[in-house]
């Protein structure tokens, strides 16, 4: 990689900077991951020890809803994991940093709050 990249004008220190701000989140993400994949086998074998008919059981209900929230909290993470991979992947072609929408710059405050931001505010704005 050269001292000056098309990273939306990243200097070399600034890219590795955003590498290494990508490559803890990534570290971060992998430890939710194992947490949460922990706490859904707790669910799944706490309520294999029981018969619990969760249509008719009164306790059913809370034990289906936290299996089903547990479930998405890991699907959102593992989604934000290949978010991360992504936007690890457009810092090594160059593209990192631009808006995959307008195609602008996205601003180096907005990737330090978000490293895997693949789009500007305006256009993360219009997309809700």
């Amino acid at each position: 990689m050269s001292d000056q990249s098309a990273n939306a004008g990243f200097a070399a220190p600034q890219g590795e900077s955003m590498r290494a701000l990508l490559a803890a989140d990534r570290v971060g993400t992998l430890q939710q991951i194992s947490a949460l994949s922990r706490e859904f086998e707790g669910i799944v074998e706490a309520n294999a020890l029981v018969a619990i008919d969760d249509e008719h059981d009164p306790e059913g209900a809370s034990t289906a809803f936290e299996r089903a929230h547990v479930a998405a909290l890991l699907s959102q993470t593992r989604e934000h994991l290949n978010d991360l991979d992504r936007a690890l992947e457009r810092l090594e072609r160059g593209d990192y940093g631009r808006c995959e929408q307008c195609g602008e710059p996205i601003p180096t405050e907005r990737l330090e709050v978000r490293p895997a931001a693949k789009t500007c505010v305006r256009c993360a704005s219009v997309a809700r």
